[in-house]
This record gives structure tokens, sequence and C-alpha cells, in this order.
């Protein structure tokens, strides 16, 4: 972090009647900064920059926390933390309930709305870094590969890199010898498991990234180093458990399996990649209170919901998005929770709910729990007990407004956020995100930005040490690079969603759909972070009725061309028009449907339009301003994309590129007289 920041300070897996007490154990030789003593909760401002040791005093011994700070020269334009109870600034801005939108909102924070680059300090913008670690000769080589922001004048061979080893591990830090871009230490000083963290200096930091080196006994007393080198599946550490990730080809781990001289095995991970079976699927969102109510046979909700799975393996769907399933008060939208341990009533009961959950994985899908953190309803028990009376139990549970009234945000009038320097809050939303975490695949963290970061971070570790295929994915608007960091695997895109609404009403050229793309990088998120791509959901009009018919059929191509994870809100596909109404499946538009099959169908077909797919702009020219080409390539072939969103077809003269002509998409041949025709969307196998 830089001096100007602010980070809360918890205890994790908290025991709400401890005692806790944090202390600055070393500081910099500038800094006067002092905790609260017999606070759990703190808020830690650093006054200078340098390296703080702090220390906490908890039930089970003395924890140790170091704090890299760099100077508040090197703050990013427009970097988020979360503050003390993860309030991101926007409280107070009109807007409806189950929206996690800022009325008007299109930009700021990290670089986020259609302007790339917008919210970068100076000229370079955040340089970004990835680690890799390997095991040889006894020795374990973590090397990292920096790389400058796209608008920075620095080369690369002059950034620097800021090597940290993990507090938690037991690690001989004399024997840690770094020289550059690379860190080594002997087998022989580490314990269990070394994890390391880094940065790239350049005019500001970059996201840190994370590898871990995991020391695993073998039953059979270890096995010989060549017997790993033939790119076989390997268990791999994350910060708190196995995953699994290839040794030698490395897709997931980065690295090589070892074996020490004492038997012992060494596995490489890297946490902050998404889980491989994230990589390239196609979400599907489900307003669970709207997608089935047509069925009047099935006796609960996810019954009915459950009958709706052979349609969604049919049109390919990989995981499902539900939204809320806890009991809430009156709005049908979910996010109003009032016991964040049990189903509503009127969906079905606990039982249903994970007979659902078994029936997707029998299709083949993965399930994703929709996890509200942040607030409850007014109408929790809790909340009820603690308004206007000071002396309840839960009065401390949440924020509070000089008024007497709860905060909230865009003044939402039926829920009351929660205060997270209680440890009763923390304690009660953990062991929520356990019970949930055993029942699905993943969480869609509504309203991350409004959770302090490091809460997150510890939700992170904690359902990753059980299952590290475990997928989180953040709702933030706008997004964050630094959520990135040992938080979140995938992120909405937000700016490409703002966009592609710009695009499709006409009010911006389609080729700034390439800056939006391009903005990622140059706001600062790693090459390795995964987004999910929308055109819509539960909070937003239609795009069908807000762009048009035309310009809805693109956009679905953008969904599944573009480098990310596509999603579809349920009803998108059969041009449904109205946002939480029942969906009106007498009235599906069958060629609507049969489009997004399609596209589903080629993405999974296609490796370039996938995870390891690259995205390259070329120079085109069309004669319409409504129209954009790019390329993707992978090793298995490179493919020409072609998006229209006018009313009328479009060519596309992509110059000297070697294209072949036959749209997969269609079977067809797309040849025209000076270039390239495109009706909505092509896609063009170069030659």
């Amino acid at each position: 972090m830089a001096v100007g920041e602010s980070v809360q300070l918890a205890p994790r897996d908290p025991d709400p009647d401890a005692t806790y007490t944090w202390r600055v154990h070393s500081a910099p030789v500038a800094s006067s900064l002092e905790l609260p003593e017999e606070t759990a909760v703190v808020q830690f401002d650093p006054d200078a920059a340098g390296s703080y040791v702090l220390e906490l005093d908890a039930p089970d011994g003395t924890h140790t926390l170091t704090i890299r700070v760099f100077p508040g020269t090197h703050l990013p334009a427009g970097s988020v933390r979360s503050g003390a109870s993860g309030q991101s600034g926007f409280s107070g801005f009109s807007g409806q309930s189950g929206s996690a939108r800022p009325a008007g909102v299109s930009g700021g924070a990290s670089g986020s709305g259609s302007g790339a680059g917008e919210a970068q300090r100076g000229e370079g913008g955040r340089p970004r870094i990835r680690l890799d670690a390997s095991v040889e000769d006894d020795v374990v080589v973590v090397r990292a590969d920096p790389q400058p922001n796209p608008n920075s004048d620095t080369d690369r061979d002059d950034l620097v890199v800021e090597f940290v080893v993990d507090d938690r591990d037991d690690v001989d830090e004399s024997a840690v010898e770094t020289d550059g871009w690379e860190l080594r230490v002997p087998i022989s000083a580490i314990g269990d498991r070394i994890g390391v963290h880094a940065v790239a200096l350049d005019e500001t930091y970059s996201v840190p990234d994370s590898v871990v080196v995991k020391r695993d006994a073998l039953p059979d007393g270890g096995v010989e180093r060549d017997e790993l080198s033939d790119g076989g599946t390997e268990d791999v550490a994350t910060d708190g458990g196995l995953a699994e990730a290839e040794s030698e080809s490395g897709s997931q781990s980065g690295g090589t399996g070892n074996a020490d001289t004492n038997g012992q095995h060494l596995s490489v991970a890297r946490p902050n990649d998404p889980p491989e079976w994230a990589q390239n699927v196609t979400l599907y969102e489900i307003y669970v209170r709207g997608y089935a109510s047509d069925d009047e046979e099935s006796d609960t909700t996810f019954e009915a919901l459950e009958q709706r799975l052979d349609y969604l393996e049919s049109l390919g769907v990989d995981c499902l998005w539900l939204t809320p399933v806890l009991q809430n008060d009156h709005a049908p939208h979910g996010y109003n929770i009032v016991d964040f341990y049990s189903i509503a009533d009127d969906l079905g009961s606990r039982e249903d709910y994970e007979q659902f959950v078994e029936a997707a994985h029998d299709h083949g899908m993965k399930v994703l729990f929709d996890l509200v953190l942040n607030h409850s309803a007014r109408e929790h028990p809790f909340f009820k007990d603690a308004y206007k009376n000071p002396d309840s139990d839960y009065y401390d549970w949440y924020e509070w407004q000089d008024n007497g009234e709860p905060g909230t945000y865009f003044d939402w009038e039926y829920i009351a956020n929660f205060d997270h320097r209680n440890l009763d809050v923390r304690r009660y939303l953990l062991d929520a995100v356990d019970m949930w975490a055993d029942v699905v695949d993943g969480f869609r963290c509504d309203m991350a930005w409004a959770v302090p970061d490091t809460f997150w971070q510890e939700v992170h570790d904690r359902v990753k040490s059980k299952d590290p295929e475990f997928l989180l994915l953040d709702e933030t608007i706008p997004y964050i690079a630094d959520f990135h960091d040992g938080m979140f695997d995938m992120h909405f895109d937000t700016t490409l969603y703002f966009t592609l609404r710009q695009v499709g009403r006409g009010d911006e050229p389609a080729e700034r759909i390439l800056d939006a793309v391009e903005q990622r990088t140059e706001v600062g998120f790693p090459d390795h972070a995964a987004f999910m791509l929308y055109i819509e959901n539960h909070d937003e009009t239609r795009y069908i009725v807000e762009c048009g018919e035309s310009a809805a059929m693109a956009a679905a191509g953008a969904l599944f061309t573009l480098p990310g994870v596509p999603m579809v809100y349920g009803g998108q596909e059969i041009g449904q028009r109205g946002r939480r109404d029942a969906l009106a499946w007498k009235h599906a538009r069958d060629d609507i449907r049969e489009h997004y099959e399609r596209l589903i169908e080629v993405r999974d077909e296609t490796p370039a339009l996938g995870y390891e797919g690259a995205f390259r702009r070329i120079d085109f020219e069309a004669d319409t301003n409504h129209a954009l080409a790019f390329v993707r390539d992978h090793d298995d072939g490179s493919y020409l994309c072609l998006l229209n969103f006018g009313d009328d077809p479009a060519t596309v003269d992509v110059g000297d590129l070697a294209v072949d002509a036959t749209d997969v998409v269609s079977g067809d041949s797309v040849a025209a007289e000076g270039g390239i025709r495109v009706d909505d969307v092509a896609i063009c196998p170069l030659a």
C-alpha cells in the first residue's frame, strides 16, 4: 500500500468473546504511528513510507504482519481501499433496491468507465507483474515477469521488483536471496511451505501477485525428479489447500513439481489464477422468482428450476448464478436478507435447494450462490432489536447515522449496513460463508466494494482451503484492479458493459469497445485476471429494449468473441423485454435463441476465443462506425472477429490480412467487394 491509503486489520476466524491487541513492533524512523490498545479491529493509516511490522496478541499466540508502504507519490490515482466499514463513498446516491450501480456513475476508481486509462496518475499508469516458481538443484526459485503499463515510456528492464515472504510461513529469511527479478531460497530453509508476494514498481506500484511452494510428504517416500517431467498432473498447493495443475506444462501452477532428497514432494501454485473450470464456461443468471414461474405443476420453485436444466444444457450453459435464495423481506429480488442461514420459505427447503444443485451437477453445470455480506434487511430480527435501542446487544452490529437511521447506500430504505469492526458481525458472516460454501461451487459477491478488502481476503483463503477450485466473482462498479490481490478470481467487466450500451445506442463508435478491453491492462489488472462479460442483468433494462434488435444481436457476438467469460441473463436468449418479469416462454424468439446456441457452440469449439486466446487490435476500415474488427490468437489457430451494431449490413476492409472468408458461425462465405460483409457477427479463420 502507499501513504494516503487506509486498510482495516482484524483477527481471522475471530472469537467475539476473546481479547485481541494490535501493536507496532517496528516502523520507519519517520513514523509516529500508534494503534489503539485492546481493539480487535483497527484502521491502519501509515504516516511514513517503509516497512511496518505489526503484532497481534490473540488467544492462540502472537501473530506477525508485515506491511510494505510506499511513498504517497506512488499511490495509484483512483486507488480505492474500503474503510472501517467497507464504505466506498457512494452513500446517498439515489437508486433502487437490488441494484449495486450508483446512479449516473460510469467512471472513477481504478479507471472504470468508458474512457481507457482515465484514472491513472501521470502518463505512465500501473505496471503489472506475474510470479512463477520452480525447484532447481534443491533451491526454490521465484521469477517475476514485470511489464510496464502500455501508456508508460519506461523500459521494461528499468522496472523494479520488490518481494515479500509470507509471514505465516516457517522460513529462514536469512537464507532468502533476491537479485533483481528473482528470489531464491534453499529447500532446507523452508518449513511446510513458502508463499512469496511481489509488486513491480514504476511511477506507481502494481497489483501484487503471489506464488506458493508447499512441501508434501508422499506415502511411498517420494519419487525421482525425472518421474515429474512428463507433463502429468500433480497436486499443487494454494494458500490454504491443494489444487490440481500440470507439472512442466503448468497450466495453473506456473512451475514444475519436484522431490527433495528427503523424499518430500514440492508443489507449486499460483493462487491468483482463476479456477481452471471457470476459465471457459458460459455463465447464466437466473432470477429465481421469475424464471420458471409459469410452472404450475412443480411443488417448489427449486423443482421448477430443475425442470429447466435440460433446456439450459441444450443451450450450452456451464454455470448457473441464482439470485439470492435466503430468507428475505417482501422484495422479490431477495437481496434484503433476514436470515443468512435459511432458505426462503417461498422457494423451498434447504433439501430442495441442495437437490437442485446436485441436479445441476448431473447436467454438467456448476452453481454460484449470490453472497451478500455488506448489509441485512431492516426486517432482520437483529436490526429490529437494535433500531433506536442503543442498549441492544445488536446495536453495534450496524452503522448508524447522526440522525439515528442506519448507514446505507443509494438511500435504500429496506437495508442497513453491517459494521465489520464488530467481531460478532464477522463471526456471523463467516459462519454463513462456511455453510453455503459446502453446498455450491462459487460465490457471486454482491456489492463487493462495500466490504473491507481484508475481510474478502479472509473469505478467499477460507473457501480455497477447502476447495481450491471454488470461484469468487466480484460485483464491483466500477471495477477495482486491486481486487485481484488475493480476493477475487473473476470480475464484472463494468467498463465493457457501459461501452456496449453506449455503442448499442449509437452514442459512441463501435471501436470504443476495443478501448474498453485494453483498459483492463491500462488500469493495472494483470494478464491472468478473468472478467465476466455481460450486456444485461436483473438490475438493468434489457439491452434489446434500450439498444434495439440489431445491436442486441451484435452485442451477443461481443460476449462470445471478446476476451472474458460470457454471462447470459435468463430470457436474454429468447428476446425477453421485461427486466424482472416472469419469462415469456410462450413468446420466445427462436431466431435469437438459435443465435446464442450457435455462438456458445463456436466459442466452446474455438480455443482462440477462450481464456488462453490472445486479443489483438488490427487496422481496418469500415463503411460505418457501427462496425469493428479484431483478432483472437491461439496456438490452435487465429480468427478474425467482426461485429456490426447497425441496422444495415457493413463491409469491413482488413487490408492485407490473410483471411478465409468462411464465417464459422453461419458456415457461409462473407466475402464481399471491398472486404468482408458482416450483418451482426462473423468469425473467420486467418489463412
